[in-house]
């Protein structure tokens, strides 16, 4: 959505899947960047932590508070801090105090200090009540479409394949209900929701108001 609103957006992995149960490195960083052409992101980083292990090294916190000191970013989103993969939470963690650090002056790292003004949690196995959640009902095909980018994830083709909770239709159904049930209690058809941290500032207590 941010793209289609001439947005320059941005997209930063963590690791290369190398521990995930299907698929290769090479053919999950081609998935990756087929699915960056399709969400429109101007760009798509790997920043090559080890698989299983995030957090493990001092030098992850400090490779990603410098690349937003790179990048920049107004508004950066960060995975949910409570998930069911140990790596979801681990990065949530790391990604939270890298942020903090990277708009420190005497934070040891390349690159001039920067603090996004926003930054915001999404979802990806867990879900709680949202801070709040943006209408995406005109880029749902666009989601399903990047998410399908993923076939050695979600349909792997290989006579090996291990079955495992993505390779059910049941995840999608997970995926798709969530964000069908976000978008019914904002009166839309599709919402992502969001959390944060602080206190959301509003100017008053209208939906929508201009001076008359």
């Amino acid at each position: 959505k941010h793209a289609a609103m001439g947005l320059l957006v941005g997209l930063c992995d963590l690791t290369a899947g190398e521990m995930g149960s299907n698929g290769t490195v090479d053919q999950r960083l081609a998935e990756g960047e087929a699915a960056r052409e399709v969400l429109g992101a101007a760009w798509r980083v790997n920043l090559r932590w080890p698989d299983g292990k995030i957090g493990s090294k001092d030098d992850h916190a400090r490779s990603a508070a410098e690349l937003v000191r790179r990048a920049r970013p107004r508004a950066v989103a960060l995975p949910y801090w409570s998930d069911r993969h140990p790596d979801h939470i681990a990065a949530s963690h790391v990604l939270t105090n890298a942020i903090f650090s990277s708009g420190l002056r005497r934070y040891r790292a390349d690159g001039e200090p920067w603090k996004p003004d926003m930054t915001s949690y999404y979802f990806i196995n867990e879900s709680v009540p949202p801070s709040f959640v943006i209408d995406v009902t005109d880029q749902y095909d666009t989601k399903r479409r990047a998410l399908a980018c993923h076939a050695s994830q979600f349909n792997p083709p290989a006579a090996d394949a291990v079955h495992t909770r993505l390779t059910s239709p049941r995840f999608m159904k997970l995926i798709e209900s969530r964000d069908a049930q976000f978008g019914a209690l904002a009166g839309v058809d599709f919402a992502e929701g969001l959390v944060v941290r602080e206190p959301l500032l509003r100017p008053h207590l209208l939906r929508h108001w201009e001076r008359g």
